[in-house]
Formats: structure tokens, sequence, C-alpha cells
């Protein structure tokens, strides 16, 4: 058994009997609490049902002397004499009733036949004193047994409570007796159990810590060979040990892993390598392009012959060109690190994306006609307007299309968009082309920044990597997502899913 678990049972032992100690305590308390107000209410009842005694005694000697003087007399009852009768009565009942609060359990049924006896009998004295200035009425007011049967009842019912005192005293007597015995006990039990599983778990955790000290001692010391294993501890103990063990093993393992780690370095450091190649070749590309027709519209100045103004224009356009060329690049690379930095933002406005689709293709047209492919959108349907980024989905759309065509020759390139069927407010772009295709490989890389889908794709085609990356960040800013299918030798399909609406989309999320 684990150290934990022995402290956690010893702890849970002991709290239980300190519970059980507290809960007589409590208990008893309660006990003798419940039968001292039994007991006070019996007493209580005693002294009232004397009460009620003396006051049906009274009013029955006072209700005899008034049924004499009618039948002697023609005295009448004056009101004050009725209400005084009245209010006496009252007394009576609600004394009675006072009883009869303190009469539950037991005494219950004793009082509810008090009850009967004694309203038939107060209800006659309360008749014999509203009709005793009515000639008519006669009523044999001398007959006892009415009073005599209340009497009894009430006999009956204060010897049951004084029954009941005397049980109630004796169970507070044994109740305490209990309490107190059961609490000594429980007290010398805590200090019995508390001694001998103390002792038990100095000894056990003082044999373990040994142990573990001479097993670091011989790991400090270099003998990685050794193992902890004489201690017969599953919880916290066996666990350090363990960990002593793994911890030689893992130092054995130290120089693997500092080489892992080198060979990491390593590739990184050529990915960036290659990055920076990839990036100088693209970038030196324009830039000699720009000085070279540069110097050479500079020296055509310098010449005294007439300039040949279809060649100028024609060397203006090649550098305006390239400076477009080498403005995009920067831009990318501007653009991913915003993205990366969470700084990119979005400037929403409303748009047609048909239109854009079409300039995106015009601006497209030399390229195409440079590799002999064809380009066709009659799968194009009529499109809401949107309000998102125009000029990031400008981009989306370029990237996808610039892509298409560099990874393809004599080929045709497909571009289908439609709303989605199914989920209003969205419309699905998808841009299909039957280039070179991708790997299952390559596809895993495709989005990365930086990385294209193999080491010869930049040798072969140019580029850095960044515009896919750029078209998946983009997509997902403006609250879309863009999937890729693909098979080598079998061409590409990238699809683009967005939101017509950005508030709407931004409120539902």
């Amino acid at each position: 058994m684990s150290l934990r678990r022995q402290l956690t049972l010893s702890l849970v032992t002991i709290l239980i009997l300190f519970a059980i100690n507290v809960g007589t305590h409590f208990w008893g308390s309660y006990a003798r609490n419940e039968s001292m107000a039994a007991y006070r209410n019996s007493v209580t009842a005693a002294q009232l049902s004397t009460e009620i005694e003396q006051l049906l005694e009274d009013q029955r000697q006072q209700v005899l002397i008034l049924a004499t003087l009618r039948d002697n007399t023609e005295d009448q009852l004056e009101d004050t004499e009725l209400v005084q009768a009245e209010t006496a009565i009252d007394t009576i009942n609600a004394a009675i009733q006072k009883l009869g609060f303190l009469s539950r359990g037991v005494t219950e049924l004793n009082f509810e036949m008090l009850w009967d006896s004694s309203s038939t009998l107060l209800d006659n004295w309360i008749t014999f004193y509203r009709n005793y200035n009515d000639p008519t009425f006669n009523e044999d007011m001398d007959d006892p047994l009415p009073f005599l049967d209340v009497s009894q009842r009430l006999q009956a019912l204060e010897a049951r409570q004084a029954f009941i005192a005397s049980q109630r005293a004796n169970i507070i007597d044994r109740t305490i007796e209990l309490t107190d015995r059961i609490t000594v006990i429980g007290f010398f039990a805590s200090i019995f159990l508390t001694a001998i599983l103390g002792y038990y778990l100095v000894s056990y955790t003082n044999r373990s810590l040994k142990r573990l000290k001479k097993g670091t001692e011989r790991i400090g010391s270099g003998d990685l060979n050794y193992r902890i294993d004489d201690i017969d501890d599953t919880g916290e103990l066996g666990d350090l040990a363990a960990a002593f063990n793994d911890m030689s093993d893992k130092l054995r393992n130290a120089i693997y892993d500092v080489r892992k780690a080198r060979d990491v370095a390593d590739e990184a450091s050529a990915t960036k390598s290659i990055f920076l190649a990839n990036v100088s070749h693209e970038l030196r590309t324009p830039l000699n392009a720009i000085i070279g027709y540069s110097e050479m519209l500079q020296d055509e100045l310098g010449d005294t012959a007439e300039i040949n103004k279809p060649q100028f224009q024609q060397d203006l356009g090649t550098i305006m060109s390239s400076g477009q060329q080498l403005l995009s690049l920067i831009n990318d690379i501007l653009d991913l690190s915003k993205i990366e930095t969470g700084k990119m933002s979005l400037h929403c406005e409303t748009f047609n994306p048909l239109d854009i689709i079409r300039q995106s293709c015009d601006v497209l047209t030399p390229l195409l006609r440079k590799s002999g492919n064809e380009l066709r959108t009659d799968k194009i349907k009529t499109l809401p307007d949107f309000y998102s980024d125009a000029a990031k989905f400008r981009q989306i759309m370029t990237n996808l299309l610039s892509n298409a065509n560099k990874f393809t020759e004599r080929g045709i390139i497909r571009i289908f968009a439609e709303e989605i069927a199914g989920r209003p407010g969205w419309v699905e772009f998808t841009v299909q082309d039957t280039g070179i295709g991708m790997s299952d490989d390559q596809l895993n890389r495709v989005f990365d920044a930086f990385v294209q889908a193999d080491s010869s794709t930049s040798a072969n085609y140019g580029g850095t990597g960044l515009g896919l990356a750029i078209c998946k960040n983009y997509s997902a800013l403006m609250g879309g997502t863009i999937v890729v299918r693909s098979q080598p030798g079998a061409g590409s399909i990238f699809t683009v899913t967005l939101p017509t609406d950005l508030r709407s989309t931004h409120a539902a999320a």
C-alpha cells in the first residue's frame, strides 16, 4: 500500500473516531433536550390539568347556584353577568386547547376524549347562560354525569402525562450514562490507534527513505545501471524510486537527444538557407532586369542617334513589370509577417466577386498565352454581392490562378463558383488545373509558409512558397476555408469557401 493511502487511511480512521465522539455528544445533547422538552411539557400539562379541574369545579358550582336561583326566584341574568360567564367559559376552553398542544403523541387519544366530553359540557353551560332569562327554557343542570365524565377524562390524561414524565426522566438518565460511556471509550481508542498508526508510519517511512538515499548516492556517483527496486510501495515513494531509475535512463540517452536536437537545428538551418536562396533569386531576377534595362536606356539616351520610341517604351514596360514583380514579392513577405504577428486587418466593402474574378483573369491572360494554357470560366454562375475585403479576395483568386498557370503547360484551367446548397450566405470558389499535381506528402506541406512541394519545385518553377500560405490565412481571416485535392500527373483542385456577409458570420460566431 502506498504511503499516501496509508496516511489517508490513518487520517480517515482518526476522523471517524472523532466524528463518532462528536456525533455521540450531539446525539446525547439532542436526546436530552428532546427528553427535557417532553418532560417539561408533561409537567406543564399536569399543572394545567390541575388548573382546568379547578376552573371546571368553580364554574359548575356557579351554574348550580344560578340554576337554584332560577327555579326559586324570578331574578333575571344581567348582560354584564352573561358576558362574564361567557368569558369564564372561553377561558376554560382556551386552557383545554392549550393542554391539547402539550398532549402530542401517546397522550393525544386521551386528549381527544377529554375534548369531546368538555365540548359537550361547556356547550350546555353556555346554552344555559344564554337562555337563562327565557321562561320556556328547561334544562336539567343538576345532572352530574357530564361533569364527572370530563373530570374522569381529565384525571386520566393527567395520570398519563405523569407516567410519561417519569419515563422521560428515566430516558434522560440512561442517555447521559450511555453518551458518557461512548465518549470515554472513543477517547481512549483514538489515543491508542493514533499511537499505533504513528509508530507504524514513522518506521515504514524511515526504511523507505534510507533505501532511496542509498540509491541516489549510487546514481549520483555515476553507477547509472543501479536500480532502486527494494521499496515495497506503489505510491509516492515507489514513484520517487521509479523517477530515479528513469533519470538514470535519461542520462544514458542524453547523447542521443543532443544529436537529435542538433539534426533538427541543422534541418531548420538548411530550410532557412533554401528560403533565403529562393528569396535572393526571386529578388535578384527583377532587380537585374530593372538595372540592366535602366543602363540600356541610359546609354541609349546618351547616343546622338535618334531614339527608337517603340523599343524605348517596351524597355520601360519591362522595368515597370519587373518593379511590380519585385513589389508583389515584398508585399507577400510583409503580408505574411503581419498575419503571423496578428496585425493584419480587414477592410470590408460591398463588391461583386464575378467582377474581381474577371479582372484576375484579364491580368493573367499574358501568362496564360505564354504557357499555352486555356482558361475556362463557363461554369461560373450568377453570384450575390459580398460584404468583405475585396483586395484580399482579389489576391486569393490571383494567387490561385497564377499557381495553376505556373504548374500547368498547354493545359486547361477551370474556374467554378456557385452558392452552396443548404448553406445560405456561403459561396464556393474552385480553381482546377491539369498540371503536374502533388503527392500526399506534398499536400501535407502545400500551405506551409516558405515551403514548396519539394526541393526541385523552386529550381524548376521559381517562387518562394508564400502564395498558398497567404491564401490560407486570408481565407481564415475572411471567415472561410481553403482545401486542396490532387494526384501526381492529374492536376490539382483548390476550393475556397467564403461567407457573403462577414457581419452576419461574426454575429453568428
